[in-house]
């Protein structure tokens, strides 16, 4: 009998360990979610037109490869990815960036270089992940016009230069794709 309640006992302490360990993981993942909500609140607000609220009216930036271009949607959805090259998030999420570039040829890529030290840095960290879509080096006007306050940031734009979708942070290869797709 004692063998049978001390097995009761220990099966009792595991459920109470796992329902613990359950109402944490819970807590987290809640608390998560609201501060990235938090925080996305800063950002332009999704169903926001590009091209109508003078964010990227014709102004042209010049990429890592020397030419001038728009930082907006050209006839398919794109991906804007704010990053800075010290920035630690950045270097840990841009492969999935460029393997959602690399497997889906209905999504366009431009890359965003922000708050850099020199242009060597930006080039360093194109190097260092073999980047093959446009990065741009961007300027303070355009952070604070696209109102970037932590990095990586991402906007999604449809076909019409509206935005989709927008995040602050890591986000996976599944979780870039999800947001390029309008519902």
């Amino acid at each position: 009998m004692r063998i049978t309640w001390s097995l009761c006992l220990h099966a009792l302490k595991e459920v109470i360990l796992l329902r613990s360990l359950f109402l944490q993981s819970l807590f987290f993942i809640t608390a998560f979610i609201l501060l990235s909500s938090l925080r996305e609140m800063s950002m332009l607000s999704k169903d926001t037109v590009i091209e109508n609220n003078s964010v990227a009216e014709g102004i042209k930036y010049q990429t890592t490869t020397g030419e001038l271009r728009s930082v907006s949607a050209s006839g398919k959805t794109t991906i804007l990815y704010f990053f800075a090259p010290w920035c630690q998030i950045c270097h840990a999420s841009i492969s999935n960036l460029q393997s959602v570039f690399e497997n889906n040829a209905h999504i366009d890529v431009i890359a965003i270089a922000l708050d850099f030290s020199s242009e060597k840095a930006v080039y360093n960290f194109i190097s260092q992940h073999q980047l093959t879509f446009p990065v741009v080096f961007g300027t303070e006007q355009l952070k604070q016009q696209y109102a970037i306050t932590a990095y990586p940031s991402y906007y999604v734009l449809d076909m019409n230069n509206k935005i989709t979708a927008r995040s602050l942070g890591y986000s996976t290869e599944l979780g870039l794709y999800l947001r390029t797709l309008t519902l």
